[in-house]
């Protein structure tokens, strides 16, 4: 693992409790987020090539966004992973995983663009061409 594709953040969470429509429930946020590893929570943000697509959409965003992993919806948040990538964070949504999002700080921004640069934009998911007449059915001569 390359430290050119791999940075630690420090992430630390606060909790405020929302009611609405007379439920009380506890809302959980990233209060602050930052590069290096001096926060109670301290992840790995692991870039990959098969993400670079998903980096440039976010990068190309209003704000750019990282995602935080923090175990299933509904419990005590604890964070696991973080991302860059929508489509990852996605997924972990959609296997019931809670995912609470920040600001993209402007240091992880610049290396995240310099990551880019030096491994190439993604290459654009055209159709694949097919041979001729696959997928259709074929005509018997008799």
């Amino acid at each position: 693992m390359s430290t050119s594709s791999l940075r630690q953040l420090s992430l630390a969470l606060a909790g405020e409790n929302k009611t609405v429509k007379g439920f009380t429930r506890m809302q959980w946020r990233i209060a602050a987020l930052s590069p290096g590893n001096l926060g109670p929570h301290v992840l790995d943000l692991q870039l990959y090539m098969t993400e670079r697509a998903a980096y440039r959409f976010n990068l190309g965003s209003s704000e750019p966004r990282l995602f935080v992993r923090c175990g299933f919806s509904g419990e005590h948040p604890q964070p696991t992973a973080i991302t860059a990538s929508q489509d990852v964070a996605a997924g972990w949504m959609d296997g019931e995983q809670q995912v609470l999002e920040a600001a993209m700080p402007m240091a992880i921004q610049v290396w995240l663009e310099a990551y880019l640069a030096r491994h190439g934009e993604a290459p654009a998911e055209g159709r694949k061409k097919k041979r001729k007449g696959a997928g259709r059915a074929r005509e018997d001569q008799t």
